[in-house]
């Protein structure tokens, strides 16, 4: 392991992207390793970061999962790995250029530097920063936060954010074998459960651009699942402790 920092990017046919960036964030004045989680991807994904294994045999690390079984499993995965191997700093980022990989060094000086627990990269702390999105679905990711916060009280302006950096210790203490979701609502409730912990949570500005190549993965399902998924969390909360040994 060269880094205490890794940065986990799960992958389903991302073959259009994945050597950008994975270059991308090796180019970084900030040493990461990175972690991809690939469910099976047909174009062949996992043999592209193979070959990228070969130049960067220290610092590249691959999983491999027989089939696509959700965004929330692939960072769950990921995140047991970070935790096995001691990384201090977990990252989340999407593969496809959505998150500018340069704002990686934003989080991680907001935890490393500034004593944070968990930073955001939010698109939503300082009005709008969506590139590219169609009208519809920037009006769903944004009411969508407003209506976390309404009913969970969360004090997070962009709740379904998947760009983020988690120190261990909060991964350490979130039982991750009870993680009930995984589209959107895993985000939403990773940041429920930070919060309820009591962490020092930040959101940090960045620019979201919507992928320029390749195909989204969103569906209707994962929205219906934040939907719902969000009041029983809540409910759920209600008769539970929250305390950090």
């Amino acid at each position: 392991m060269n880094s205490h920092s890794i940065v986990i990017i799960p992958t389903y046919n991302e073959i259009e992207n994945i050597e950008a960036i994975v270059r991308k964030v090796f180019s970084l004045p900030t040493l990461f390793d990175v972690l991809i989680v690939d469910d099976g991807s047909p174009d062949g994904t996992a043999q592209i970061v193979k070959q990228l294994q070969k130049e960067y045999p220290a610092q590249l690390h691959l999983l491999e999962r027989e089939g696509k079984l959700g965004l929330g499993t692939a960072y769950l995965t990921g995140f047991s790995y970070a935790i096995e191997h001691q990384y201090e700093y977990i990252f989340e980022m999407d593969a496809d250029f959505s998150h500018n990989p340069e704002d990686l060094q934003q989080l991680y000086t907001a935890c490393h530097h500034e004593g944070y627990d968990v930073a955001i990269g939010s698109r939503y702390i300082k009005g709008l920063n969506v590139v590219n999105w169609p009208i519809e679905r920037v009006l769903m990711s944004y009411f969508a936060s407003y209506y976390v916060r309404f009913i969970t009280g969360i004090p997070i302006q962009d709740t379904t954010a998947g760009f983020k950096c988690y120190r261990r210790k909060v991964l350490e203490t979130i039982d991750l074998k009870n993680i009930r979701f995984v589209g959107y609502a895993f985000q939403i409730e990773m940041k429920f459960l930070a919060w309820k912990f009591g962490f020092k949570i930040k959101e940090i500005p960045i620019v979201f651009t919507d992928r320029a190549k390749g195909k989204s993965k969103m569906s209707s399902g994962i929205f219906k699942e934040a939907l719902l998924g969000v009041i029983r969390m809540k409910i759920d909360s209600l008769f539970n402790t929250y305390q950090i040994h």
